[in-house]
């Protein structure tokens, strides 16, 4: 028979278990510590690099962005509070909370048309016709910095994916698949009628009429009755080829 270790060979093998913690332990203690060391290098060199290109951060949009992904690989968040080194060397927290401000105003301006639904490209546009006074340009990664601020107001500001698009929602207004598929199914031409619903969704004349009318209610669509064929168009403006808001950018 296979004799059993006695208390001593127990004794040893706890031992070297011991040993092994440790020193497991010690490298993962060093590990850290050089990790915490290379990560303060790389934010002292991350603040000479700002105070070095402030300008460029402030003026180029691809600039800027390029340099919030700089800031996330070592854990900085420029944005994070207005007060500090980062607010007092770059401003870029004024520059945001001023883009939120604008943001804000937008859409609540563009909400009787849209329902509180806004193409993001559609709204980048609109800022940056606002910002040639300025010469500041406004970047798609800009608006979306500036809109995950404003999560904070519980308003209801997010930006979604719909199809090919991103929207911009102001209103606290849930979409189920249902209204996803037709608002997918309406950036082709803007518009959709119940019977290509039903024909390209394979839905009853029920559920079809049913959703837009929901999303009829909620401000999102517009109604036009105004055609030969006798057909109902469902207009959704938040995702025409043609902007429903240009008489809004030309007012501005």
């Amino acid at each position: 028979m296979r004799r059993r270790p006695g208390i001593a060979g127990l004794q040893t093998a706890a031992a070297t278990r011991d040993q092994y913690r440790l020193v497991g332990e010690n490298v993962a203690k060093i590990r850290t510590d050089l990790m915490k060391e290379q990560l303060e290098t790389f934010r002292t060199q991350l603040e000479e690099f700002a105070r070095k290109h402030k300008n460029d951060i402030r003026k180029n949009p691809t600039f800027r962005s390029q340099f919030h992904e700089m800031c996330a690989k070592v854990g900085v968040d420029p944005l994070a509070s207005n007060k500090g080194f980062w607010a007092e060397l770059l401003g870029i927290g004024d520059f945001y909370y001023e883009l939120g401000v604008q943001i804000v105003n937008i859409c609540l301006e563009t909400r009787p048309q849209n329902g509180g639904l806004i193409d993001l490209q559609e709204l980048r546009n609109l800022l940056c016709h606002r910002h040639k006074a300025t010469r500041e340009s406004v970047s798609e990664d800009d608006c979306l910095r500036a809109i995950s601020k404003l999560k904070v107001l519980g308003s209801g500001f997010e930006v979604i994916s719909v199809g090919k698009k991103k929207l911009v929602r102001s209103v606290p207004t849930e979409l189920n698949k249902d209204h996803n598929a037709i608002l997918e199914m309406a950036q082709t031409h803007g518009y959709v009628t119940v019977e290509e619903v039903e024909r390209k969704l394979s839905w009853s004349s029920g559920r079809a009429i049913d959703v837009l009318m929901s999303l009829l209610e909620e401000g999102l669509a517009m109604i036009d009755d105004g055609h030969r064929d006798g057909k109902r168009r469902y207009w959704f403006p938040c995702v025409s080829p043609i902007s429903a808001t240009s008489g809004s950018d030309q007012k501005n």
